[in-house]
């Protein structure tokens, strides 16, 4: 197994034992969340306010039902025994063992990690894993950060770390945490501190090894343990049996218990002197007792007390192993050397020729991040809602998330950022496979999976969508990113994964006939969903009952459903190939897609339709109760998502199942109202390669919309496709109900108002995942039509491209959110120049939930290489796949 260039690869190797099951390399990873107070998994409150019930400030002294947090952690994927790095500056008034930041309620935009930290590097089965953390010297700005933020309104912008002069003078820490596996039982750690100040200072770094409290909860495990052996810390544990934490130097080893301090959370007494706070007591503020001097427990953390010298480093090596070495640094610092060896060779296989070394920068970090981002999620919803006082089959609907008792969540899950969001998101996690494919297709195909598993899927049919509402709706993204990883496997190996397909098939389905049976009121074949992923973009709360009574018959419910029928047809035709069965499947999905492209360009008894005529654009349709309609004249995603429903098929499927298409051309036959909108767009006509198109406009409404969507003054950005058009900034959409105004304007940046947490905004940034769902129809849509279907981009500008070509300009613009300009300054971070011209901060990149639409700063969640990691896409498909390649891919059938 050789990467492109022809090198031994060594993560490939690994990669394929650990798919084939003989050897369990991603047993250890970066599984620890980043934030574990503040989730639902923690509340056990009245009222449900779970970033009240637990917070920051308690969580050094409390003990974790469902999971645990740290810096730079690892754990086992059951998250068993876990390790992670504890600081402390000498100043603080704690001990740094997780990262800071505010709650939805104290944020002037919502919930806000306030620390700077990198994910750097990792593989894919983490033999190999970099983090920075930067640690300021001076003390800790906690309350500053609280006070500051807490007064800023929602026009003005967060107030950060770098904001309060902590970095000053470069007077802070860079921390590298290096993780290289000698084994898949055996972890080489390394840890580097560079002082980055003029001056010598000290920095006490500790180590952490500890036990997920599983113990003391009904139906617990027995209580595991930790105690001194000479040069290490030995763990027992009834499942993982023996392992010892290998250390050297060290100043003392400490030892308390993973216990909560009833004292000073709950004003009790405490059934152990030795509690979950007592290492950071003994540190920080000097109290002996508050360890255990026999040295035993559940947590240990071995303290180094460094001292060291301005623009000097000093470094630490630990190795956490399942047997006991009698000289555990022999081998390490080669080990560690060829890991990073190794990493370097994998990702030069998954970089293509032609990307620049800033490209290449940025693929490794998204992917990094991707990889970093996995997260042991562990939730029994009956076991919960039972710990509650809740019957578990009451459905009580009070309580949250009582209709899902049958879910048992226990696998490691990609989340879409470990602090922000520290929870697993439905539709997000679609996008997350799309990129996490390019470096483990087992991984995501396995992620894919999951939420289809009986276990999360609803016996209804509902995928669950997040934890804060599991039934709530997102997107049906789940079948066009299956189809995705389905044909990305096929087209790297030649070969594609046909049981994991069939096996989604069945239970999209499910999900399928759920969406028909829940989100179309009227049986007309136009979907509602509230939200649908899209927060904020409305008029109104789309989740909420309407002010105006009545419903919405959404532009992008319906075309997302119209999207569902396509991916759905696509995976029958596929399956077909090998059992004829799925060509009735392949025929009824078609023909729900015919009324549902009748439905969203003609509907209601006055033919008041999705579409507007005069504006060239999709809307939002509103319903009265008293059987009136009226559009809601607000030009956003809703009115291009329509655009992202379109598929081709080979042409390969007229000669392998002529009855297939001779059964569609009779439905259209039969339909009158079928056959008009047929007839306008050439659905059942071949393409310019023979292949048959799947779209919900022909090709007048088609250059309408792109018209608009490549108007710089409307929706096309200097780094993306924003989520509302510009348009909005001068011309905001109001409506008026019982005296009261509603309306949407044109926010570039954070939203101005609390709706869905007030903490994103889709009235005009650009948000990667609806990007790239648009790319991939430009891309379907060049393969029907071929190079001689030009329109202008951006339009007014005279230039004239193909779909093809239009699709590699959104790219190129998203990409560039994140590369250096002439001047040294990524987009990404705004104006602050300690990222342009700071030598140890121009070459480290974070990842923005969303962008802002005028100048592509980061905004929202800062970590969420989640769907953001979809830049490693971005940068490398143009590279890859030419104008001939895509429509090539769908000349012949897949298998």
């Amino acid at each position: 197994m050789t990467s492109d260039g022809g090198v031994p690869d060594a993560e490939r190797r690994r990669l394929a034992e650990a798919d084939e099951g003989t050897v369990p390399w991603r047993r250890w990873g970066p599984y620890l969340s980043e934030r574990q107070w503040g989730t639902v998994r923690e509340d056990y409150s009245a009222d449900g306010d779970a970033w009240s019930y637990f917070t920051h400030d308690q969580a050094r002294s409390r003990a974790y039902r469902w999971g645990e947090d740290g810096i730079a952690g690892v754990s086992d994927d059951r998250q068993r025994l876990c390790f992670a790095l504890a600081l402390w500056n000498g100043r603080d008034p704690i001990l740094k063992e997780r990262m800071f930041g505010l709650t939805n309620a104290e944020g002037n935009h919502g919930e806000d990690v306030k620390e700077y930290y990198f994910h750097l590097d990792s593989t894919p089965t983490h033999s190999y894993m970099k983090y920075l953390y930067k640690y300021p010297q001076t003390e800790f700005p906690y309350g500053d950060l609280l006070d500051t933020n807490r007064d800023r309104g929602r026009g003005d912008a967060e107030y950060e770390l770098l904001d309060t002069g902590v970095f000053d003078e470069d007077r802070y820490f860079d921390v590298f945490v290096e993780y290289a596996k000698a084994g898949p039982e055996d972890l080489l750690i390394q840890i580097t501190a560079h002082n980055r100040g003029p001056d010598e200072a000290v920095l006490h770094l500790l180590p952490t090894l500890w036990f997920r409290h599983t113990w003391s909860w009904a139906g617990g495990s027995a209580v595991p343990g930790l105690r001194a052996t000479d040069g290490a810390v030995r763990a027992d544990h009834e499942e993982l049996g023996p392992r010892w934490l290998h250390h050297e130097r060290a100043s003392e080893v400490l030892f308390t218990g993973n216990e909560t301090d009833n004292e000073r959370i709950f004003g009790s007494f405490n059934d152990t002197p030795y509690v979950k706070d007592g290492i950071g007591r003994h540190v920080v503020h000097g109290e002996a007792g508050a360890v255990d001097p026999e040295r035993t427990g559940t947590k240990a953390a071995v303290h180094h007390v460094l001292t060291i010298p301005g623009g000097a480093s000093a470094t630490l090596r630990l190795r956490l192993s399942d047997t006991e070495l009698t000289d555990p640094w022999r081998e390490f610092g080669a080990v560690m050397d060829l890991r990073r060896t190794e990493a370097d060779t994998f990702y030069d296989g998954v970089t293509p020729p032609g990307t620049s070394e800033d490209e290449r920068r940025l693929v490794r970090q998204a992917l990094a991040g991707m990889l970093w981002s996995k997260q042991y999620y562990y939730l029994d919803v009956e076991r919960w809602l039972t710990e509650h006082g809740v019957d578990p089959l009451g459905a009580d609907p009070h309580t949250r998330n009582s209709a899902w008792y049958h879910m048992v969540n226990d696998q490691v899950m990609s989340m879409p950022d470990t602090w922000e969001y520290p929870w697993f998101a439905a539709w997000d996690l679609a996008f997350h496979a799309i990129a996490l494919a390019m470096v483990d297709i087992g991984f995501a195909k396995g992620q894919l999976d999951l939420l289809l598993h009986r276990l999360y899927l609803h016996p209804n049919g509902q995928i669950p969508a997040y934890e804060w509402n599991f039934g709530d709706v997102n997107p049906p993204v789940h079948a066009w990113a299956t189809l995705f990883v389905y044909e990305l496997e096929k087209h790297r190996t030649g070969r594609g994964d046909r049981a994991f397909l069939e096996n989604a098939f069945q239970k999209l389905m499910k999900n399928f006939t759920w969406w028909l049976n829940r989100k179309d009121v009227d049986g007309n074949n136009v979907f509602q969903g509230g939200f649908l992923g899209l927060d904020n973009i409305g008029v109104f709360d789309r989740s909420a009952p309407l002010p105006t009574g009545g419903h919405l018959d959404q532009a992008d419910g319906t075309a997302w459903m119209a999207l569902y029928c396509q991916n759905l047809l696509e995976i029958a035709i596929e399956l077909a190939a090998d059992n004829p069965v799925y060509v009735e499947q392949a025929r009824t999905l078609f023909e729900h897609f015919a009324w549902i492209a009748v439905a969203t360009n003609r509907i209601g008894r006055d033919n008041e339709s999705l579409w507007d005529e005069e504006d060239g654009f999709f809307y939002d349709v509103l319903r009265l109760p008293d059987g009136g309609a009226t559009r809601l004249k607000v030009r956003s995603l809703v009115g291009l998502i329509p655009l992202a429903a379109t598929s081709v098929v080979g042409g390969w499927a007229d000669r392998r199942f002529p009855e297939l298409i001779a059964g569609a051309r009779e439905f259209v036959e039969r339909h009158p109202a079928v056959q008009a909108i047929v007839s306008s767009q050439h659905t059942l006509g071949p393409g310019v390669r023979g292949q048959h198109l799947f779209a919900l406009f022909g090709e007048d409404r088609l250059r309408r919309i792109l018209a608009r969507m490549l108007d710089e003054d409307e929706f096309l950005g200097p780094h993306g496709v924003r989520s509302l058009s510009r348009h909005h900034a001068a011309h905001p959409y109001t409506f008026q109900v019982h005296g009261e105004e509603y309306g949407v304007g044109y926010l570039p940046a954070e939203s101005d108002s609390g709706l869905f947490g007030g903490n994103s905004n889709w009235r005009g940034p650009v948000w990667f995942p609806v990007n790239i769902l648009l790319i991939r129809a430009l891309l379907n849509l060049h393969a029907y039509h071929g190079d001689d279907f030009t329109v202008e981009c951006p339009t007014g500008s005279g230039r004239l491209l193909t779909l093809y070509e239009v699709a590699r300009e959104i790219s190129g613009r998203l990409t560039s959110t994140f590369l250096r300009d002439r001047e040294g300054h990524r987009p990404v971070h705004g104006a602050r120049a300690k990222f342009a011209k700071d030598p140890h901060w121009k070459d480290l990149i974070l990842f923005y939930e969303y962008f802002h639409g005028d100048d592509g700063s980061g905004l929202g969640a800062s970590h969420q290489t989640g769907w953001t990691g979809l830049a490693a896409v971005t940068a490398t498909l143009f590279h890859l796949v030419d104008s001939g390649d895509w429509g090539a891919l769908r000349e012949e059938p897949l298998s």
